[in-house]
């Protein structure tokens, strides 16, 4: 229960993870990035594999999901300074500590969420 009165650490961890995550993503994306500069390059015709161009759209999709999370999380961190982690935005009920473990940058309840799904 400690760890759910105080998710700080997971949420940085989780961050932290992040961080690393985007790195190698931007490391990618500049490999990709010189690949393309390459005039000889012509993997457009390539039939045994991805194009530079698909990949660097992959990459690209990548890295705005870990964004997002990102901006999640720190929204998260923002709740827990002021004090409305784990309290439902929608209805002011606490959020199930299972939930929150599961997915801890929640802002609803369970009940609030599938409402929401519905809607």
């Amino acid at each position: 229960m400690a760890a759910a009165s105080d998710p700080r650490k997971r949420l940085r961890e989780r961050a932290a993870e992040l961080d690393e995550m985007l790195a190698r993503l931007d490391l990618d994306a500049e490999a990709v990035r010189a690949d393309r500069a390459d005039g000889t390059a012509d993997d457009e015709h390539d039939p045994e594999g991805v194009t530079l161009s698909g990949e660097w759209q992959r990459l690209d999709a990548v890295r705005r999901g870990v964004l997002a999370e990102r901006t999640e999380l720190a929204e998260a961190l923002a709740r827990v300074e002021d004090g409305t982690y784990g309290v439902c935005v929608s209805c002011g009920r606490r959020i199930p500590v299972g939930r929150l473990r599961a997915r801890p940058t929640a802002t609803m309840c369970v009940s609030c969420a599938e409402a929401a799904e519905r809607r």
